[in-house]
């Protein structure tokens, strides 16, 4: 498998690491802070630079799958095209260190975190999730209109009130007897190795502490709070389908 490093800490962005094989894919290591495609979130970009130097340039990453089409724990650098000849030179064993491109990945964090924040504005099942590094959007499974300026507002709030983010885990069992943490109809947590990695916006509200505003399961990356998401506002409303509501996040001009 592949250590995952973003999962510990998003703020990481480089790490020394080794090649374990040259998938058809891209390039496997045996660790990385570069983040796979997956949960609606856009795989990272960035580069390997080599042991003499020479930079291979990454355009994207990806979980290898196996045999019969399943994601792994290996994660594939996608290298960018035109590339063969520097990708050849690289064998397992070989010493690398991975540097992800930061501007991209803090703005997929803001906008991942962004996505919580309107789980708790508009709370219903979510049927579709997309995140890049300049627009996101969440599908909503409700027949219910939606007002694009009071969503905004609401989101502004949020963002405003600085609440803190924590990185937590509960147990398969703690999952199966609470499922409704799961906001997503179309992508399930994964299970497997005992523990679920979870994400809580806000305190547990408690003490008059700081009031829960999000938690559920989430592998993606996260900034530490919510006054670090900055100028997003909500560009766009669409009704998809009878029972699907699209809201568009974007870059406040």
């Amino acid at each position: 498998m592949t250590l995952a490093l973003f999962r510990a800490d998003a703020y990481q962005r480089e790490c020394a690491a080794r090649v374990v094989r040259i998938d058809p894919v891209g390039v496997v290591l045996d660790r990385t802070v570069f983040y796979p495609t997956g949960g609606g979130q856009a795989g990272d970009a960035g580069h390997l630079v080599l042991a003499d130097g020479r930079t291979l340039a990454i355009a994207d990453t990806r979980k290898v799958k196996d045999a019969e089409g399943r994601p792994t724990d290996k994660i594939a650098h996608v290298p960018a095209a035109g590339q063969e000849a520097l990708l050849a030179t690289l064998a397992p064993g070989a010493g690398v260190t991975a540097q992800i491109d930061w501007a991209r990945r803090h703005r997929l964090m803001r906008f991942h975190t962004a996505t919580h924040l309107l789980c708790h504005l508009v709370p219903y099942p979510v049927d579709g999730c997309s995140i890049t590094a300049d627009a996101a959007r969440l599908d909503f499974h409700m027949t219910e209109p939606l007002d694009k300026e009071a969503l905004g507002a609401g989101l502004a709030r949020l963002v405003a009130a600085a609440h803190p983010l924590t990185v937590g885990a509960i147990s398969d069992a703690e999952l199966d007897a609470n499922p409704s943490l799961v906001k997503s109809m179309s992508v399930q947590p994964p299970r497997g190795t005992g523990s679920v990695r979870t994400i809580r916006i806000g305190g547990e509200g408690e003490g008059g502490g700081d009031l829960q505003i999000d938690f559920q399961p989430c592998g993606g990356t996260h900034v530490a709070n919510t006054a670090e998401i900055g100028a997003v506002v909500v560009t766009k409303i669409e009704k998809k389908s009878a029972k699907t509501r699209r809201v568009v996040l974007g870059w406040a001009a």
